[in-house]
């Protein structure tokens, strides 16, 4: 079995492991430990039987849904199987584009949708030559003369897989110079609303803004795949014109319209992260040889001294722990891992497994 692009594949780990799939403890995937809610299990349950039946292909109640938890009007929502499905359009909107410039590293899934549709791409590396990490800025000044003026950018905030968060002005800035801007917001969820900084205010301001945002990691349920993009309504009635009729099931969009008001769910997990990031980081540090960088997701990127698939390996084999390598990031290689932030027990069960490496 070839080793995956993407974090959240036990069968994998397993075959490395040696043992059955449900034995691996996955920090790979920067899923929250607290899901899937209550509410989520409660609306999946009781749509059960209208599986007999089509969704609405326009979605209104979901797309409500999303507008009142934004402060938005309903036509400035589309929603997909996944923020990677919708990731797949605008992917096919800047190919149309001279030119797409990516900040390295960058998730992997935006060459997919890129080399898809033969975007010309540019990458802009982050990385100093002291081998440390820069910001957005440091990737995007002093751009060359030659690249043309038809310019795309496409950027995560939070950061993946650094866990950067970057200031609303500081992108705010390139919306003038770029003719698309796809901002994706995936892990924006996990900072409690006063930290956020989120562009969805802005939408109405800059008809080129696209933010794409996903339900199934602050929610626990990637199983089901569910995003939703923010943009000017006539852009997605275009994207809508594009793809299949029905992108979203019945249960994932009752499961969506339940969550979305469940602020005590929202209210835990702030409460629950913080502390527990900070616990998990400070572990990390103490290790000799490891080296976290401070974030503001659910997951952690960590410096090693020692080859990161070396130690991937060593946790698998020898304690049945998959943490995230780093390879599909071709800036950091074999340098770097990176761990999900769950639950305190199994938090420290990592950091036993790391020192006694």
């Amino acid at each position: 079995m070839n080793r995956p692009q993407h974090g959240g594949n036990p069968t994998w780990a397993a075959t490395v492991a040696d043992c059955p799939p449900s034995l691996i403890l996955d920090f790979s995937a920067s899923i929250s430990p607290l899901g899937p809610p209550p509410t989520a299990l409660a609306a999946i349950k009781l749509h059960l039987h209208q599986l007999d039946r089509y969704p609405d292909p326009d979605y209104p109640e979901l797309c409500d849904a999303i507008a009142s938890h934004h402060h938005i009007d309903r036509d400035w929502v589309l929603p997909g199987n996944g923020a990677a499905e919708l990731l797949t359009w605008a992917g096919w909107e800047l190919s149309k584009l001279t030119t797409t410039l990516i900040p390295t590293p960058a998730f992997g899934d935006y060459w997919r949708s890129l080399q898809t549709f033969g975007t010309r791409i540019i990458a802009r590396s982050m990385m100093m030559a002291d081998g440390e990490i820069g910001d957005l800025d440091f990737a995007l000044r002093h751009l060359p003369q030659e690249i043309p003026h038809s310019l795309g950018l496409i950027v995560n905030n939070p950061h993946n897989p650094t866990g950067q968060i970057y200031p609303q002005e500081m992108i705010l800035a390139y919306l003038k110079e770029f003719e698309l801007v796809v901002v994706d917001e995936s892990f924006m969820d996990f900072l409690p609303p006063s930290e956020q900084q989120s562009l969805i205010p802005f939408i109405a301001q800059y008809p080129n803004l696209v933010i794409l945002r996903s339900l199934t990691k602050f929610y626990s349920l990637p199983g089901l795949r569910l995003g939703y993009c923010i943009a000017h309504p006539d852009r997605l009635r275009l994207w809508k014109s594009w793809r299949d009729p029905w992108p979203v099931n019945t249960l994932a969009a009752a499961a969506a319209i339940a969550v979305l008001p469940d602020t005590e769910f929202q209210q835990q997990t702030w409460n629950w992260l913080v502390p527990t990031r900070q616990r998990l980081a400070a572990g990390l540090a103490q290790i000799a040889g490891l080296h976290p960088y401070p974030g503001a997701a659910n997951f952690i990127l960590v410096k090693s001294d020692r080859s990161a698939v070396d130690i991937q390996t060593a946790l698998l084999q020898q304690h049945q722990i998959l943490v995230r390598d780093c390879l599909s990031f071709p800036e950091l290689g074999e340098g770097f891992f990176r761990v999900a932030v769950r639950t305190i027990a199994e938090n420290d069960r990592l950091i036993s497994a790391l020192r006694s490496l």
